[in-house]
């Protein structure tokens, strides 16, 4: 008997809808909001997004090429290993269970509480309490063995699509009526580096997934498919954002974007009343927990899949035959989600999962192009259906990349926040140390 395995089937076009369907998110839709109030100026506004769509290619090409030489159920997980060893592979999986995944849940459930609050109003402990309410659902749901059909997530990609380019349409609506902005951007700043820096973790926040879009590089027909995919999709994705924030820099104008907690259902309420502002509450809103939805399913792999690897953290490797889940897994990572949400529930929501998160996550991010470029020298011989373009150009230049936003992230992030990102990853190592301490030997009588 043979062992399943993906079929080469799709084509280029295929390809690049399932990228965008990877990448176009709820994000989009909160952080435009912190880009324009870091940056106050809206050319640089709508480059920093030109930029992120580069930034997120290179970065998919790179993930691309390591996902199909090197599959594992963990993900990064197992070509971090394979380059740096199992301490900073057990560190990478640590801090995507304590830090990444769960933060990433907390920060989509505030997404959809800052949206359902321009209809109901909510404090700030109410909109915890709805973030709170839509992890721990989902998270029952899936573990019930409820999952997401495909043509349901067909709907839903399609459903962002739509909602992006319905605010281009708000935005010529207001033109061709002659609405000036709401509050437009007065005195511009100058370009700063730092400032563009913080503005860019906001922006690539936006961008996230696209490292999971390279999970599909095993199902494309051919490397030259793989990589008209990645271009294609991932410039449709930046098409889309640009045009978004083009939407809400002509409607709302750049203070008016800054200022708003959800200036898509702002933007759609100026242009077409209450009834345009719903619609968009409601698309958002969806987007928002069909992503919290998604980190259920993931989240709790890579937590199985180092588990396997440690005998002390078996009972974390229990699989539940029944609803094809880390039971355990799983519900431990809602646990950790719902500690994150109470804690940003007393500060910024959105912006405190931003600050949690970031900074661990791009000092693994900037480890992956340096992977690349390590095992293609100690494993020459490892079969890479994908190879990436301009290489080592596209490694190096992403890497660079990761290593501007990761020192902009420590920055905008201060001291404490840093303390408290790294923190975590520290009580990972304790974690590790402990673990692989010897047992106490018995000595009989």
């Amino acid at each position: 008997m043979t062992t399943p395995a993906p079929r080469r089937i799709l084509g280029p076009f295929a390809a690049a809808s399932v990228v965008v369907g990877m990448v176009v998110g709820a994000g989009i839709f909160r952080s435009a909001s912190l880009v324009a109030a870091t940056l106050q100026n809206d050319a640089l506004v709508l480059a920093a997004w030109g930029l992120g769509g580069v930034f997120a290619l290179a970065g998919a090409l790179v993930y691309a090429e390591l996902a199909t030489a090197f599959p594992h159920t963990g993900g990064d997980y197992r070509f971090l290993r394979l380059a740096y060893g199992r301490l900073v592979a057990f560190l990478f999986a640590w801090s995507r269970f304590a830090v990444i995944f769960s933060a990433s849940a907390a920060l989509l459930a505030f997404v959809a509480a800052d949206y359902i609050a321009e209809l109901v109003p909510l404090s700030a402990a109410g909109r915890g309490g709805v973030a709170a309410l839509a992890i721990v659902t989902l998270t029952a749901l899936n573990l019930a063995g409820v999952k997401r059909s495909t043509g349901g997530q067909v709907v839903l990609v399609t459903g962002d699509v739509i909602a992006l380019l319905v605010l281009g349409v708000a935005a010529a609506s207001l033109i061709a009526a002659g609405t000036p902005p709401l509050l437009p951007t007065t005195a511009p700043q100058p370009f700063g580096a730092a400032s563009f820096g913080q503005a860019m973790v906001f922006v690539m926040l936006a961008f996230g997934g696209f490292n999971d879009a390279a999970t599909l590089s095993a199902e494309v027909r051919s490397p030259r498919d793989m990589t008209r995919a990645m271009v294609g999709g991932m410039a449709l994705v930046t098409t889309l954002y640009c045009l978004a924030n083009w939407a809400y820099l002509a409607g709302l104008g750049g203070a008016g974007l800054a200022a708003s907690n959800a200036p898509a259902a702002a933007l759609m309420a100026r242009a077409f009343g209450p009834v345009g502002q719903a619609v968009m509450v409601v698309f958002v809103t969806l987007a928002a927990l069909a992503i919290v939805n998604a980190l259920v399913i993931v989240g709790g792999r890579t937590l199985y899949a180092v588990a396997g690897d440690e005998p002390a953290l078996a009972r974390l490797a229990a699989w539940d035959e029944v609803a094809g889940v880390p039971r355990v897994a799983i519900w431990a990572q809602c646990a950790l989600s719902l500690c994150l949400v109470a804690w940003g529930s007393l500060s910024t929501g959105f912006a405190q999962m931003v600050d949690f998160l970031s900074p661990v996550f791009w000092l693994f991010l900037s480890l992956t192009g340096p992977a690349l470029i390590i095992l293609r020298r100690r494993l020459p011989d490892q079969p890479r259906p994908f190879r990436v373009p301009l290489y080592p150009l596209v490694p190096l230049l992403f890497t660079g990349g990761c290593l501007f936003v990761l020192q902009s992230s420590v920055r905008y992030v201060g001291v404490q926040g840093s303390l408290i990102s790294f923190g975590v990853l520290a009580a990972g190592l304790v974690l590790r140390l402990v673990l692989k301490a010897p047992a106490p030997s018995r000595r009989g009588t």
